[in-house]
This record gives structure tokens, C-alpha cells and sequence, in this order.
């Protein structure tokens, strides 16, 4: 019939494969490793395959040096590159601001009635003067008062005096000019005006002013034809109410 006429066809075909099943193994002439069968393979990918290489150079206490087979110097670590004993509690490791030097204000003395200037607490923007002789402020007057010192300031910055606000307030003491530029090196001179109707007596060592430093900006002078406009123009005093 048909269906028998099927079977024996597809009996026929497997034969073969059947065949191979029943043959006996020869165990003397089959290695062992022939014998096992193979794991079954995941589905093959597209991508071919890439071939793992490990390198047998055993760990040793010259492992972190190049060997002969590397293709440059060995890359340090990053703690390797910072200075530890240098870490600013406020700054990141490795950062800029470690390798910059702090700027100073440089002073010398000029007379053994001479003092170094003074900060008033440690965020203090300006360093307070001392004079360094006798004198008195005559009342609606000015003086000048000596401190006996020469200062040199970072470049790029100037010094200005400035009063002492406890001077101001309880006795009327002002300062008048104050600019001290980078390039100066002659002695520090105190210009205090007494705006009251009482003279103004000074010790040596006392505090009469403060020295503040500025940055500032060196630009180019140049002539122009005409400036570049803006909002209020020559609008002068008073034109902003």
C-alpha cells in the first residue's frame, strides 16, 4: 500500500545512520578524547569569533614595570600622581590650585620703631598700619603719619589704605589718597584727615589705618573717534533720579 510503500522509504534512508549506532567502538585504536561527544553549541552568531589570549607572565613584585611585550610606559595610578602630604582639606586631589604658590605681601622695616602689618581675625579683607612715631591731628586739619615700613605687592594688584572704621565712627579719622602701586618701594605714609573739632593724638605702635589688597586690570589706552554706545549715554549727575 502507500503508506507501507512510505515507511519503507523512510526506513531505507535511516539505514545508514542506524548502521553506524550498532557498529562496535574499537577502544584500543579510538583515542579517548574521540569518543566523548561534543557539548551542544549555542546558535551560531554572525560575528566571528574572537580568540581570548592570556598572557602567563606570572605576578611578581616587577609586574607593575613595562615588560618587554608592552607597547609603552606603564600608566600610574591616580593617587600615584598626587602628593599626599600636600592635600588641601578644601581642594580635590590633584588639583591646580595645590601647585600654585599663595601670594605674599612682602615687607620691610625701615627703623626698629617699625611693625609688620596685622589682620584683625583671619578673614579680615584689609592688615592694619601702625604708626610709627608721635603726632597729633589737629582738629578740621590733616597729617601725615609715618609707619617706617616699604611694601612690595603681587603684580597684577595695588595696595590701598583705607580708614579703620572704629577710628571713623568715634573720633572722625579718614584717610585721604592711598594708592600704592606694584612698582613702588619707597616708605608707606599715612594721609589722615580729622574731621572733628578735636585734635586727634597718635602713639607710636598704635593703629591708624588699613591696607587692603586689589586686583586690578592694566588695560591699553586707545584714542578712538567715538566711544561705543550704551543705555544712559552723557547722562550725568543726577540724571538717574
Amino acid at each position: 500500500t502507500p503508506h507501507r510503500f512510505l515507511h519503507l522509504n523512510t526506513l531505507h534512508q535511516f539505514l545508514p545512520f542506524l548502521s553506524t549506532m550498532t557498529t562496535p567502538i574499537d577502544s584500543a585504536s579510538t583515542p579517548a578524547a574521540e569518543i566523548l561527544h561534543e557539548p551542544p553549541s549555542l546558535p551560531s552568531s554572525p560575528l566571528p569569533k574572537r580568540t581570548k589570549v592570556i598572557d602567563p607572565t606570572p605576578l611578581n613584585s616587577s609586574s607593575a614595570l613595562p615588560r618587554g611585550s608592552d607597547s609603552g610606559a606603564a600608566t600610574p595610578t591616580p593617587l600615584a600622581t598626587t602628593s599626599i602630604g600636600t592635600h588641601h582639606p578644601t581642594h580635590a586631589l590633584g588639583s591646580s590650585t595645590m601647585a600654585e604658590a599663595a601670594p605674599t605681601l612682602q615687607v620691610q622695616f625701615l627703623s626698629d620703631k617699625a611693625k609688620a602689618p596685622t589682620k584683625g581675625s583671619e578673614f579680615s579683607a584689609g592688615h592694619d598700619l601702625y604708626a610709627s612715631a608721635d603726632i597729633v591731628v589737629p582738629a578740621r586739619q590733616r597729617a601725615k603719619v609715618a609707619t617706617d615700613i616699604s611694601i612690595s605687592v603681587p603684580v597684577g594688584t595695588y595696595a590701598r589704605i583705607a580708614p579703620r572704621s572704629g577710628l571713623a565712627a568715634k573720633h572722625g579719622i579718614d584717610t585721604l589718597a592711598g594708592v600704592i602701586d606694584a612698582d613702588y618701594r619707597g616708605p608707606v605714609i599715612v594721609l589722615l584727615a580729622n574731621l572733628s573739632d578735636e585734635d586727634f593724638e597718635i602713639k607710636a605702635g598704635d593703629r591708624i589705618a588699613q591696607l587692603i589688597v586689589e586686583r586690578i586690570l592694566m588695560p591699553t589706552v586707545v584714542v578712538v573717534e567715538k566711544l561705543e554706545e550704551s543705555v544712559r549715554g552723557a547722562g550725568g549727575f543726577g540724571s538717574t533720579g
